[in-house]
């Protein structure tokens, strides 16, 4: 019984050794990926900000500014870029939506943002846009790639249309959590009108090329990523907009009427449920990457221990055993 059960013991040992490195290098790189019907809503808030009154062409200190940002995965897009990309595409529809105190709209932009649902990395493709533009991204957006390492990174502006460094800071603790600190400042750049204005019958094109005042922004932009899901916990901008030139802003100082200017944040519910969601993520990946295969591996070395242990206690035990005495066998 003992050579039966040391038998079985080091067959599991064997599976285990085996399972351990197939789990690292075979199933997580294909196992840990973006969902692509992933839904997700944050709201951030500026309190309090300023803004830009459109019926007096002046600005005004307001209370508070909320923006909704929304991502829905579009999973018919994704498996159609899929099928000629050979590789799992996440296709995400954005749009960020600011409320003015009244509780009307101030501005809206739509993106699509087209990644590699494994390394996060863009996948240029036929409608990956910001605003209805065509764009052609570099580097993140969103989102940092998993096990985010502590450098700097291409960051993709939506406002500018371009990629800039963000820079690693350094380690932070945040709710409980290791996270890694970035931060970007875009300096002021003039930028498109949006296509959707808050007052209708205004066309973006007849203030730039009409009216001579063109749109300009600046931010400062902060992330708290966990660095093994690549998930911001918590980001905020210090934003600033203006008008600058033109009929619009010929009486301002300096010819730049503020449009908006606030210190945006996530507001405290959607970040406590933002650092649930992420260490909860945390965890499934890390039993993909490193605590299934550590365990395998380590249980593979006790069940070989253990069936060698065995296999020793049956062979003493035949060695020690005392010699047989003749059996007379009548004639």
């Amino acid at each position: 019984m003992r050579r039966r059960a040391s038998l079985v013991l080091l067959a599991l040992a064997v599976f285990c050794a085996a399972l351990a490195p197939l789990m690292r290098w075979y199933m997580y790189p294909r196992l840990a990926k973006i969902p692509a019907n992933q839904y997700q809503e944050t709201v951030l808030e500026a309190a309090p900000a300023t803004l830009l009154d459109y019926g007096t062409l002046q600005p005004r200190k307001v209370p508070k500014i909320t923006i909704v940002q929304t991502l829905k995965g579009n999973v018919e897009r994704s498996r159609e870029i899929e099928a000629s990309a050979g590789r799992d595409v996440v296709v995400w529809d954005s749009l960020a939506y600011v409320i003015g105190p009244d509780g009307k709209m101030v501005s809206q932009v739509p993106e699509r943002y087209v990644f590699d649902a494994h390394t996060q990395d863009p996948v240029h493709a036929t409608g990956e846009s910001v605003d209805g533009d065509p764009v052609r991204r570099e580097g993140v957006e969103f989102k940092f790639p998993f096990f985010t390492e502590p450098r700097d990174y291409l960051y993709f502006d939506a406002q500018t249309r371009t990629s800039a460094p963000i820079h690693y800071v350094g380690p932070r603790t945040f709710h409980g959590l290791d996270v890694y600190y970035f931060e970007q400042t875009v300096p002021w750049t003039k930028v498109p009108f949006p296509k959707k204005m808050p007052i209708e019958g205004i066309d973006p094109a007849t203030i730039e090329s009409g009216l001579g005042t063109s749109r300009w922004y600046t931010t400062k932009r902060m992330f708290w990523v966990e660095p093994v899901t690549g998930a911001p916990v918590n980001g905020e901008e210090i934003h600033s907009e203006e008008l600058r030139g033109g009929q619009l802003a010929a009486n301002a100082p300096g010819q730049r009427l503020v449009v908006f200017q606030g210190h945006v944040k996530m507001r405290a519910d959607y970040l406590e449920h933002t650092v649930d969601l992420v260490a909860a993520n945390r965890t499934k990946v890390l039993v993909l990457h490193t605590y299934a295969p550590i365990g395998l591996a380590v249980w593979g070395g006790l069940l070989c221990a253990l069936a060698l242990w065995l296999e020793a206690r049956t062979r003493r035990g035949r060695t020690d055993a005392p010699p047989r005495e003749p059996v007379a066998v009548a004639a």
